[in-house]
């Protein structure tokens, strides 16, 4: 077991992780979470980036515009474009 989870790559473990968990049993489940509750329990956010989060949601709440996940990528792209002409 060990020796094929250290040829794996997080990414791949995580990625089965999450599929196992899907359709993983509730005993199972509820197994797993009590091993793990306090770690789950601790990872929580910071007061300053819950903060930003609020001031985020007001924002937007009040009319602020958004964009698109789409258009957040294609101005993404463009940077990272314009910055490997520089180089």
């Amino acid at each position: 077991m060990f020796e094929r989870t250290d040829a794996m790559t997080v990414a791949t473990i995580r990625k089965k992780l999450h599929e196992y968990l899907d359709t993983a049993d509730d005993k199972k489940i509820k197994a797993m979470y009590t091993l793990l509750e306090s770690e789950i329990e601790e990872h929580g956010y910071s007061d300053e980036f819950i903060a930003l989060l609020k001031k985020r949601e007001n924002y937007y709440k009040n009319g602020g515009t958004m964009i698109s996940a789409e258009e957040s990528k294609k101005r993404i792209n463009e940077v990272l474009k314009k910055a490997a002409n520089k180089h």
